[in-house]
């Protein structure tokens, strides 16, 4: 249901931008959405040739032989595999167990609506799958770094009237942030990315009801629907305020609708793990399969800072854990952050808390870092003047998230067939 939005709020006021010259001046006279897409297909260049170099060191792995070709490369490796084996033999009926009893890794960790697409694809065009979900990745991150801009342009409107370029500085940090190479493999993050933007862009839009279908379809892509619940209070408890101040509208249908996208977003968040264990008669077979991947089978609330950190890190772990936390709470607190508007700043704050939660705090962890993309709008706009400033900071975080990426390709996702960590 879409109702009137609320009256405009008092804006920063706006710094002057430099007035734009030769080049510059061409692409400021472009369609918004020309510049997201030229964008997006430049950084998506740049980590094709990292893919392509690093592909022809490969060794011999379990997924391909030496030097494997740019799709076998970016379409079977790691989870890849696993995502192929839902779409081309679904899900086992029953979960597998080892001499102990204990469930071994499986197929339904993994979510089934980006292989499920993936799988209509090939039944159409006919192509293997190590083309088609690397293309079909490329093809919804396209979508997710368009709706990206929109979202940012919608929710954080006071930063966008005082600094204009901030949406599209946004996309392109999201583009070239250290694991967007995800973004045209044949994982979940493309999608994920896609359906997270939708989701809040049609919360600050007051379509309720079609973000409603979304956040199913994100309960069918990625564990993350359940921090989305915490934007919708947000949104409502705002929304509720407002309207006693008599600069927002409020009844009982504007009630009911947030509450039952509530319940939507926490059915959601536990819709795949009640399936898992309705199918194999197994109540947690879902967290029992997690636990599969784990140092230590237990999935617990926060609990692998415990022993991964010391792992990584040996006695410098609670050093490395206490700055990285730190750093954290001042990304989520400095001024940039609060000019994101209420729901993208409660999706980053909780979105991060909630993988903080829930994930084991190893090789994975910056991947899943990338639907955090409200963060990419605070670091564009942690700097406002002098514009020389400005344009030195943002050049300096694109050039050091560039060489992460490099780096991030050639160690994670270069495997070694001895003994790796997966990406």
């Amino acid at each position: 249901m879409s109702e009137v939005r609320q009256v405009d709020e008092p804006v920063d006021e706006p710094v002057p931008e430099p007035t734009p010259a030769g080049a510059w001046a061409w692409a400021a006279s472009r369609p918004w959405w020309v510049l997201v897409l030229a964008v997006y297909a430049v950084a998506r260049l740049v980590t094709t040739a990292v893919f392509l170099w690093v592909a022809s060191v490969q060794e011999q792995n379990p997924w391909t032989p030496a030097h494997p070709d740019y799709f076998s490369y970016v379409g079977l490796l790691f989870d890849g595999s696993w995502y192929r084996t839902v779409a081309e033999s679904g899900y086992p009926a029953e979960l597998p167990l080892d001499a102990e009893g204990l469930v071994q890794q499986n197929a339904w960790a993994f979510f089934p609506l980006f292989p499920m697409l993936a799988r209509a694809l090939m039944q159409l065009t006919g192509g293997p799958w190590e083309v088609v979900a690397p293309l079909l990745a490329l093809v919804l991150g396209a979508g997710a770094v368009l709706v990206v801009h929109r979202t940012v342009v919608r929710g954080a409107a006071r930063a966008v009237a005082a600094r204009p370029g901030l949406p599209l500085a946004t996309v392109v940090l999201v583009s070239v942030f250290p694991t967007a190479a995800v973004l045209q493999v044949a994982y979940t993050e493309a999608l994920a990315l896609l359906l997270v933007a939708s989701a809040l862009l049609l919360l600050l839009r007051r379509d309720y009801g079609w973000m409603a279908l979304v956040v199913v379809a994100l309960g069918f892509t990625r564990a993350v629907a359940l921090p989305m619940a915490a934007v919708v209070v947000v949104h409502a408890a705002v929304r509720w305020w407002s309207a006693r101040r008599g600069t927002d509208t409020w009844s009982w249908r504007t009630a009911v609708g947030l509450m039952g996208l509530f319940v939507v977003c926490v059915v959601s968040g536990l819709l795949w793990p009640a399936i898992c264990g309705w199918v194999t008669g197994v109540p947690d077979g879902y967290l029992q399969t997690q636990e599969a991947w784990r140092g230590v089978r237990e999935v617990a609330p926060f609990g692998g800072w415990a022993y991964v950190p010391q792992f990584w890190f040996e006695s410098r772990a609670l050093l490395v854990v206490g700055l990285s936390f730190a750093l954290v709470v001042a990304v989520l607190v400095v001024p940039a952050a609060w000019r994101l508007g209420n729901e993208l700043h409660t999706w980053a704050a909780a979105y991060v808390v909630y993988i903080a939660a829930v994930v084991e705090p190893g090789s994975s962890l910056a991947r899943f870092l990338l639907l955090a993309f409200p963060l990419g709008a605070v670091t564009a706009g942690a700097v406002t003047r002098p514009a020389a400033a400005r344009r030195w900071w943002f050049g300096a975080v694109v050039v050091l998230m560039l060489g992460l990426q490099v780096l991030w390709i050639r160690q994670m996702w270069h495997t070694n067939p001895v003994a790796d960590w997966p990406p």
